[in-house]
C-alpha cells in the first residue's frame, strides 16, 4: 500500500518542480524582452528657441542671443550683449556682436573657434530683441518703451499703449531724428482706423516716439 503513496507524491513534486521552472522561464523571458525593448528617444534639448528678429536684424546692446556650437554644448548658451556691445564666449572672451546681424555675428564666431574647435558650426537665435525701442508718451494707458518688432506700425504701437479719455486721436505724431534733426511727422488715428490715410500707417523706427496729446 505504500507504494501508490510514493508514486502520487513523486508526481505531486514533480508537477511543481515543472510548475516552479516554468514560472522562472516565463519571469526571465519578461526580463530579457523588457531589456531589448527599445527606449524612448531622449528629448532633443539641442534644438534653437524661435528668432524674435528676421535675418537683417542688427544686434544692439541689451538683445538677448542663443549661441549654439553643433556638438560642443560648453560652448552652446543663452546670454546678453553687453552696454559696450561685446558678448562674453569661452575659448573667445570677447566677441563684438552690436552692429551685426545673427549671420555675421555667426560667421565671425565660427572663423574665431577655428583656433580650436575643428570646422565648427556656429549658430546666432536673437531671442529678446531689447536694443531697438520706441517710445510711446501722453494720453496713453501704458506709456514708456515699447519693444520695436519687426515691421512694427504705428498703429500696432499704439494698439499696445491705449489711449485716456482724453487723448486726442486726431492730432497725434511721431518724433524722429533725421539727420541730426527732428522731424516731426502727423498721425491722424480716427482716420487710420476708418482705412484712410494709409500712408500715416508707416513702419517704426528705432528711437522714434509716439505723442498723443
Amino acid at each position: 500500500m505504500e507504494r501508490p503513496n510514493l508514486r502520487l507524491n513523486l508526481g505531486e513534486n514533480m508537477k511543481r518542480t515543472i510548475a516552479i521552472w516554468a514560472l522562472l522561464l516565463f519571469v526571465i523571458g519578461g526580463l530579457s524582452a523588457w531589456a531589448q525593448t527599445p527606449s524612448a528617444p531622449a528629448a532633443d534639448n539641442s534644438k534653437p528657441p524661435m528668432s524674435q528678429a528676421g535675418p537683417s536684424y542688427v544686434i544692439g546692446p541689451d538683445d538677448n542671443l542663443f549661441i549654439s556650437v553643433w556638438k560642443e554644448s560648453d560652448l552652446t548658451e543663452t546670454l546678453p550683449v553687453r552696454a559696450d556691445g561685446m558678448i562674453s564666449l569661452p575659448l573667445l572672451n570677447d566677441v563684438q556682436a552690436a552692429g551685426l546681424t545673427p549671420m555675421q555675428l555667426a560667421a565671425s564666431i565660427t572663423e574665431k573657434l577655428k583656433k580650436f574647435v575643428a570646422d565648427p558650426h556656429v549658430t546666432v537665435v536673437v531671442t529678446q530683441m531689447n536694443s531697438q525701442r520706441v517710445f510711446v508718451t501722453g494720453e496713453v494707458t501704458h506709456s514708456g518703451a515699447v519693444n520695436l518688432l519687426p515691421d512694427m506700425t504705428v498703429l500696432q504701437a499704439l494698439a499696445s499703449a491705449g489711449f485716456t479719455q482724453f487723448a486726442n486721436t486726431k492730432k497725434i505724431y511721431v518724433l524722429r531724428n533725421e539727420n541730426r534733426a527732428q522731424k516731426k511727422i502727423p498721425v491722424n488715428y480716427k482716420k487710420l482706423i476708418k482705412g484712410e490715410a494709409s500712408d500715416q500707417n508707416f513702419l517704426l523706427k528705432p528711437g522714434d516716439t509716439i505723442v498723443v496729446p
